[in-house]
């Protein structure tokens, strides 16, 4: 029996479509320029990795103009968006020079640019990163992180935002 080959049969379109029924949390990735701007992409594929020692990844476009300037810098701060934030993710979203006009953001002790309002931060320097098809893999060893806030996350899901809530939890 032949197994097909899956880039092959898998359309694109569907592979969105059915993925997009699984629901994951928006982040900002935010770090400097060589000038010390701030600089920042949206990302929905961020995961913890390893406890021992404490590392976590995100997932960027390999054609992303922002994630050049992240890996020269080698530190990021992954922001966790609030349900709130729709406006901060559109922004990060958008190609163009000046993503962070209307974001409001402090600096991690690193100097890293940690956006006002998320729920929480963690300060992180890149260890690894691999290719993945039409992606990278980075992984950063995280220095520092906080939980800012407790409130409802901000969720892609189904092609929109949505909030995710304890009161939402089952069991």
């Amino acid at each position: 029996m032949t197994i097909p080959d899956p880039a092959r049969t898998i359309e694109r379109s569907r592979f969105r479509h059915v993925l997009g029924h699984f629901p994951t949390g928006v982040t900002a990735i935010t770090s400097l320029d060589d000038n010390g701007k701030p600089v920042g992409m949206a990302v929905g594929s961020f995961t913890s990795v390893s406890l021992d020692p404490p590392l976590v990844a995100f997932l960027p476009d390999r054609s992303s103009t922002t994630f050049p300037i992240v890996r020269e810098n080698g530190r990021f701060c992954v922001n966790v968006l609030s349900s709130r934030q729709h406006a901060v993710c559109r922004a990060l979203s958008r190609r163009g020079p000046d993503k962070f006009s209307d974001i409001s953001w402090s600096p991690t002790a690193t100097g890293l640019p940690r956006i006002t309002d998320a729920l929480a931060w963690i300060d992180c320097r890149i260890d690894a990163v691999h290719e993945a098809g039409d992606h990278y893999i980075a992984i950063g060893r995280v220095d520092a992180l906080e939980l800012d806030a407790i409130e409802d996350p901000l969720i892609f899901f189904q092609g929109g935002y949505r909030a995710f809530g304890p009161a939402d939890a089952l069991g």
